[in-house]
C-alpha cells in the first residue's frame, strides 16, 4: 500500500538554480528529524538558466524531491496550481525559491493547520525589500483587506499553509495567487488566520517582479471579486444593471411624453418635439445599454452552464514525479 507524505512543500521556481540546492538542504535539516514525512514539489516556470538541471539533480539525490517543468513561462499562479494538483500531503506548504522564506517556519505552520485552521498566511512584518516594493505592497494589502473582508496583513506572502481540501477545490490562474485566501473563503473555507514569519534578504539574483505586477494585481482583484460572487449566477449582475438602465430610459421617455401632452393639450403651448430634446437620446442610450446587458447576462449564463473547468498549463518534462 502506497504511503502518502504528511506534508507537501510546493516551490515555484523561475531562474533560481543557485538557491534551490541550499533551500532543499535547509528543508531537510528542519524536517528530516521530525515525525512528519514530506515531499518537495518544485515547478520550473519556464526558466532560462539551469534551474531544470538543478531540479533533476536534486530529485536524483532524493526521492522526496519531485520536479515539473513548464514549456514556457506561465507565471507563479500556474506553477502553484500545478503543484496543488500533484500534491499528496494532508498539509500543503507553499514558499518562494529565493531563500527569503525560512523553512524553519514550517513546523509551526503545520501545527496551526492541525489545530483546525483551513489556511495560515505568513505575515512579513519586518521586510527586507526596497521601498519601491514595500509601500505599494502595504497599500495593496490595505485595499484587498477592505474589499475582501479578510483580516490579513500580507496577502502576497509566498509562505502559506493549507489544509489539503482547500487546494484541491480552488482554481488558481492569472495572478490569482495573491488572492488564494479570498478564493478559499468563497469555497467555504473560512478558518483563515496569519502568522508572523521571518523575511530574509535575497541572497542570489534579483527580484523577478516589477511595478506592473501591482497594476495587474488590481485588475485581478476586481476580477476575483466578480468571479467569486457571480461565477454561478452572472445574470444577477448583468440583469440587475440591465433592469436599472432599461427602467431609467423608460422613465425618462415617459416623462418627456407626459410633458409634451401636458403642455400641448392642457396649456395649449408648443414645446419641442420629444426627439429634439437631449434627454430623449439619453433615454435611448439607457434602453440600448439595458438590453445589451440583458443579452450579455443570458450569454454568460449559457457559457456557465455548458463549459467545464479547463487547465491549459503544459508540463513538458517531469523528474521523479507521476
Amino acid at each position: 500500500m502506497e504511503q502518502f507524505p504528511n506534508i507537501s512543500i510546493i516551490i515555484p521556481a523561475y531562474n533560481e538554480a543557485e538557491s534551490l540546492p541550499e533551500l532543499c538542504s535547509w528543508i531537510g535539516q528542519e524536517l528530516d528529524s521530525s515525525s512528519h514525512s514530506y515531499e518537495v514539489i518544485i515547478v520550473d516556470d519556464g526558466s532560462s538558466d539551469k534551474t531544470w538541471e538543478t531540479i533533476k539533480s536534486l530529485s536524483d539525490e532524493s526521492p522526496k524531491v519531485k520536479g515539473y517543468r513548464f514549456n514556457r513561462n506561465y507565471g507563479k499562479s500556474a506553477a502553484l496550481n500545478t503543484g496543488f494538483r500533484h500534491s499528496k500531503g494532508e498539509v500543503i506548504i507553499t514558499m518562494d525559491a529565493d531563500l527569503q522564506d525560512s523553512p524553519a517556519e514550517i513546523p509551526e505552520l503545520v501545527r496551526m493547520i492541525e489545530e483546525g485552521n483551513d489556511l495560515v498566511s505568513g505575515w512579513k512584518q519586518k521586510r527586507h525589500d526596497p521601498i519601491s516594493k514595500t509601500i505599494p505592497s502595504r497599500f495593496f494589502n490595505y485595499v484587498t483587506r477592505k474589499l475582501s473582508g479578510i483580516n490579513l496583513h500580507d496577502f502576497n506572502c509566498g509562505l502559506k499553509a493549507y489544509r489539503k481540501d482547500v487546494v484541491k477545490n480552488i482554481q488558481v490562474y492569472g495572478e490569482m495567487h495573491r488572492y488564494i485566501p479570498l478564493l478559499a473563503k468563497w469555497e467555504g473555507y473560512t478558518k483563515i488566520t496569519e502568522k508572523v514569519v521571518e523575511h530574509r534578504a535575497r541572497k542570489y539574483g534579483e527580484t523577478k517582479f516589477g511595478l506592473e505586477r501591482f497594476i495587474y494585481g488590481f485588475l485581478d482583484l476586481l476580477s476575483v471579486l466578480f468571479v467569486t460572487k457571480f461565477k454561478k449566477r452572472p445574470m444577477h449582475f448583468f440583469g440587475s444593471w440591465g433592469i436599472f438602465y432599461f427602467i431609467m430610459g423608460l422613465l425618462i421617455t415617459l416623462w418627456l411624453l407626459g410633458q409634451k401632452v401636458y403642455y400641448n393639450w392642457f396649456l395649449h403651448e408648443n414645446v419641442r418635439q420629444v426627439t429634439d430634446q437631449p434627454l430623449f437620446f439619453l433615454a435611448l442610450v439607457a434602453v440600448v445599454i439595458g438590453a445589451q446587458l440583458f443579452l450579455v447576462g443570458f450569454l454568460a449564463e449559457l457559457v456557465t452552464k455548458t463549459s467545464g473547468k479547463k487547465n491549459d498549463y503544459v508540463v513538458s518534462e517531469r523528474s521523479n514525479a507521476e
